[in-house]
């Protein structure tokens, strides 16, 4: 993944209405109309919410006649999760090494 790719991802994810329009796509395509329902905002406000998505290789659109479906495309999303797994795995050790000095300092303390 590219940096610019992994930029747009995360640039993309970082406001919640695009999580949310994300997490709807997961359920299956919408339209437009459909991904602007819960939301109090426009539909041309939606529309860019969803152009940043689509630069970001997030969603795709296709055309079924008048209407312009949007699907999730998660690949970005697993390219993130991939390079974000690096970072669990660090605090996971950081983690395993703090409870071995914890269980350390238990056990001196319970020796006095």
């Amino acid at each position: 993944m590219s940096i610019g790719q992994l930029d747009a991802t995360f640039a993309a994810l970082a406001d919640p209405t695009r999580r949310a329009i994300l997490a709807r796509l997961r359920a299956g395509e919408a339209s437009v109309s459909e991904l602007a329902e819960p939301f109090a905002m426009s539909q041309p406000a939606i529309s860019k919410h969803l152009k940043v998505l689509e630069r970001a290789g997030l969603i795709s659109r296709g055309r079924d006649a008048q209407r312009r479906p949007c699907r999730l495309r998660a690949g970005p999303l697993k390219q993130a999760q991939d390079w974000l797994e690096n970072y669990r795995r660090y605090w996971e050790e950081s983690f395993q090494r703090l409870d071995v000095l914890l269980a350390e300092l238990k056990a001196e303390d319970g020796q006095r």
